[in-house]
């Protein structure tokens, strides 16, 4: 059965949910499920703006059939050329002979990567600013190399002032309420689209940041991603968000902990400092096992906190290895600009205090606080007045 959505009076979603998907890219957790959103505007001509996940195709044929209604396809825009979008282009090709396939130069390198197909007389290139006519509707291209693949284009189109944003704004989820003004809390889905532009888009903030130039010259109405919700208000709050986390700006002058634990005294440290915290005033301080929670979750954190505390015993004469996994991630991902206090543990030679500051210290704008305190084996009580001049510190810190 067909199961679609209008935007507009000419413009319908037919993507689908996943909801049975265990893990997306087959390594981040999530348990809601994930969307695959895709478009069709109705106009002289018809457009369908990108395909979706080979799981969801036959909820995507029928929606694509359902939607044209004995229309032929004319176009088949493909923004970002990542599996889970362009999965079903062959397929829609062989469906609709007379449809011609729009993208950049590098759209068609990948599709010839991807896929063995003719598309002898079958393509439309196009360029920075080009416009795709379709009638009362016109498709300007917004060129996105980075965000966060070299070919990704966005599709702004000018008539009803809708940004097809590609992978970007995007979320994890599955989508029960498809636009954000259906929830009371507009912003009701924030955790997961961190998580998802931290993990997925976060390495590439400079390239974020040349888009977020580009939206700022085009009057946008509405933003429609291909994952996650489409949004129809607080579109400049949404901005606001990216922009922060593309700049690697704290979201919140906040307190996360994270540490690692063989035998629970590298645990009771960190425990021990949170409730110091927050009895000094902090609010929500949020303390991670690094060996139980998935690093996304712990990355996500990490672009929301001004302040991180790094926890972990020494392991074979090296770091611990979830939290080398974890600094490792941090990396991976570019983050920066974060203010950093130090936990370390070892029964004869600590050397996780060492390697995490070398490991921090490699990257952009973190700030080391002086205070270190190190455990050999366990917490003593001489080193609780080392403990709560931590907590001081990070308290000061958070005044900065």
């Amino acid at each position: 059965m067909q199961n679609t959505r209008k935007i507009t009076d000419s413009i319908i979603w037919i993507g689908a949910n996943d909801r049975r998907i265990a893990l997306f890219e087959n390594m981040f957790p999530v348990d809601r499920g994930v969307s695959y959103n895709s478009y069709v505007i109705l106009d002289e001509k018809t457009a369908v703006l990108d395909t979706a996940d080979s799981e969801v195709t036959q909820q995507f044929l029928e929606n694509v059939k359902r939607t044209l209604n004995g229309r032929d396809l004319d176009y088949i825009v493909v923004n970002h050329m990542e599996p889970d979008h362009c999965a079903n282009i062959e397929t829609l090709m062989r469906l609709y002979p007379g449809a011609k396939v729009v993208g950049n130069a590098k759209t068609f390198q990948m599709i010839e990567q991807f896929y063995d197909m003719d598309l002898a007389d079958r393509t439309v290139t196009v360029k920075e600013g080009d416009v795709l006519d379709l009638g009362a509707h016109k498709l300007q291209f917004v060129f996105a190399p980075m965000v966060h693949w070299p070919e990704v284009m966005m599709a702004y189109e000018q008539t009803e002032k809708i940004l097809f944003s590609a992978d970007a704004f995007g979320s994890f989820g599955a989508v029960d309420a498809l636009f954000n003004d259906e929830q009371d809390c507009p912003f009701a889905d924030l955790a997961e689209m961190r998580r998802y532009f931290s993990n997925i888009v976060g390495k590439y903030g400079p390239q974020v940041q040349a888009v977020l130039k580009k939206a700022a010259g085009l009057d946008i109405a509405m933003i429609c991603p291909l994952h996650g919700q489409i949004w129809k208000k607080d579109i400049p709050q949404l901005l606001e968000k990216h922009d922060k986390w593309s700049r690697y700006e704290a979201e919140e002058k906040a307190v996360a902990i994270f540490y690692g634990s063989m035998y629970g005294n590298t645990a009771e440290a960190a425990e021990i400092l949170a409730s110091m915290l927050a009895e000094a005033g902090v609010k929500n301080v949020a303390v991670y096992d690094v060996s139980r929670t998935h690093v996304s979750f712990l990355i996500s954190e990490i672009f929301r906190c001004s302040n991180l505390v790094l926890a972990a015993p020494t392991y074979n004469n090296g770091l611990y290895s979830p939290m080398a996994n974890l600094l490792e991630d941090m990396k991976a991902l570019n983050l920066q600009n974060r203010k950093v206090s130090i936990i370390e543990n070892g029964s004869w030679a600590p050397q996780a205090g060492k390697i995490m500051r070398e490991k921090v210290s490699a990257l952009k704008g973190m700030e080391i606080l002086e205070t270190c305190v190190t455990l050999k084996s366990s917490l003593k009580k001489e080193q609780m007045e080392t403990l709560q001049k931590m907590c001081g510190e990070i308290v000061e810190s958070l005044k900065d």
